[in-house]
């Protein structure tokens, strides 16, 4: 679910290839056990860049519509 946690709190964890999951819920660790490459495949993309979430950004807001002057 990609929500924020802190190592502070005890929340579950799991091990999986030499790393430690943090989790905000039992039944989110329990998904993530159940296929780890499902949700580490989407992590694993390449990053865009400064210009990349620029764009991304200016779609979102203008609904993917370019801008226009009047």
């Amino acid at each position: 679910c990609h929500m924020k946690v802190t190592k502070i709190n005890k929340v579950p964890s799991f091990a999986f290839e030499s790393e430690i999951y943090h989790f905000c819920a039992d039944s989110c660790r329990k998904a993530f056990m159940a296929d780890p490459e499902k949700y580490l495949k989407a992590k694993k993309t390449k990053r865009k860049g400064l210009w990349g979430r620029y764009l991304d950004r200016l779609n979102k807001a203008t609904g993917g519509k370019p801008p226009c002057c009047h």
